[in-house]
């Protein structure tokens, strides 16, 4: 019986192959035959994290659709009617709400595993690049979607966001009514903001996503030693063509990743279950309130994830010149392959110095998103200011501090042991 199961699954193996001859030399290059370094580390567990958030959003979202109005008549009742009347509705929009904060933390974690190990330097600078530019797409892909609830926070968070492009010289006014499509956010700025969150915006991340790791197996990743693998005459036991210092990916690192997976949406499920606001931070509670142009929420604050830029848009007082400070405070991230003069990629084999500034760097950057929460005191106000200072002098002293910091010898080899 056995054999005939075994025949079986080899004739359709060799039926699928005939008919896409393909697909098993693209799975070889980028599955069993795509050959990672030996010692990753659990910060190497982001990127695929991320991907797996990528699906919930999509599958969600598909479903959210299918009951969603978007009618600034109706999009709230819409919501209402998700949560209370569509079977499993309230799992499903929470697991899209919380979707959406578990991907930005697994994208700034992600981020700063690159920071702290080089993965931007030579050859990997389109990685990177790839990677901040599906970082941008993320952030509008979230405004986007967190106006479409049409709760309190949803109406004036667009109002703030979309007058802040007034600032722009000479077509400013011209521009903030073109981003609406009306003369106030209305049923207009809904139903473009709605075609943008599930159409267009979807497939613009998934081709980057795909360009991103196809750039990435292209030159190989990156590891905590900061080396290259290192090819061997003799290749490995697995062929004689692989890296020494390198495992196939499928199987050693799709087993380990399936393990973190799993934790991971365990405590995604410990969330939806048990806090799936988690105290207003993932879902505002002026959310839960019918958007009300004619009556201002107490504070007007973005989404959690948005906070840190928000505390440097609040920080300066000129609104032309906070709305530079915000963009450019994402921009400047793209620049970071050119701007870091290291002759050593890792974290591990760099000087006191970076390994403080970049500590001080992370201190700045979760005060600013805790700032951003805030009512923005006199205080509170100078605190952002001196941050934002911080995380500009960062990146643009980036050349000389990098340049100038001791660094150790580096292995000509991965190590067997990480």
């Amino acid at each position: 019986m056995s054999n005939i199961l075994v025949r079986a699954a080899n004739g359709a193996v060799d039926w699928f192959n005939e008919r896409a001859p393909g697909f098993m030399p693209f799975y070889r290059k980028h599955m069993s035959e795509y050959y990672a370094p030996k010692n990753f580390n659990i910060w190497y567990i982001f990127g695929i994290l991320a991907t797996v958030v990528l699906v919930n959003q999509i599958v969600t979202g598909i479903w959210l659709t299918m009951n969603y109005k978007p009618s600034a008549a109706e999009a709230f009742a819409s919501v209402e009617y998700i949560m209370r009347d569509v079977e499993w509705g309230w799992l499903i929009r929470y697991m899209h709400s919380t979707g959406a904060s578990m991907f930005f933390i697994v994208v700034y974690l992600h981020m700063f595993r690159g920071l702290i190990y080089g993965s931007y330097q030579k050859p990997r600078e389109l990685v990177w690049v790839l990677g901040m530019f599906i970082f941008l797409a993320l952030m509008a892909e979230a405004f986007f979607g967190y106006v479409l609830p049409w709760g309190q926070m949803s109406y004036w968070g667009a109002q703030v966001i979309i007058n802040l492009f007034g600032a722009v010289p000479v077509i400013g006014p011209e521009l903030t009514e073109w981003i609406r499509g009306d003369y106030l956010v209305s049923d207009a700025t809904l139903n473009r903001f709605f075609a943008l969150h599930v159409i267009a915006l979807p497939l613009v991340i998934l081709l980057l996503v795909a360009l991103h790791l196809f750039a990435l197996h292209e030159v190989g990743s990156n590891n905590p030693e900061g080396i290259d693998i290192k090819k061997s005459p003799k290749g490995n036991r697995w062929s004689a063509n692989a890296p020494a210092d390198g495992v196939p990916f499928h199987p050693y690192y799709t087993v380990k990743d399936t393990f973190y997976v799993g934790f991971f949406l365990i405590v995604c499920a410990f969330i939806l279950f048990f806090e799936p606001t988690l105290g207003g931070l993932f879902l505002e509670h002026d959310n839960f309130v019918e958007a009300n142009p004619l009556v201002t929420p107490e504070h007007i604050k973005p989404v959690w994830y948005f906070t840190p830029y928000y505390a440097m848009l609040r920080a300066i007082p000129d609104k032309l010149l906070g709305v530079a400070t915000m963009g450019g405070a994402v921009i400047i991230l793209i620049f970071l392959p050119w701007l870091d003069r290291s002759p050593v990629r890792s974290i591990r084999y760099r000087g006191w110095l970076t390994k403080i500034l970049i500590a001080i760097f992370v201190v700045a950057f979760v005060c600013l998103g805790w700032l951003g929460l805030q009512s923005g005191s006199t205080a509170q106000t100078w605190a952002a200011r001196i941050f934002t200072f911080y995380y500009f002098a960062f990146f643009i002293t980036m050349p000389i501090w990098t340049r100038i910091d001791a660094t150790r010898p580096v292995p000509q080899r991965v190590p067997e042991h990480d």
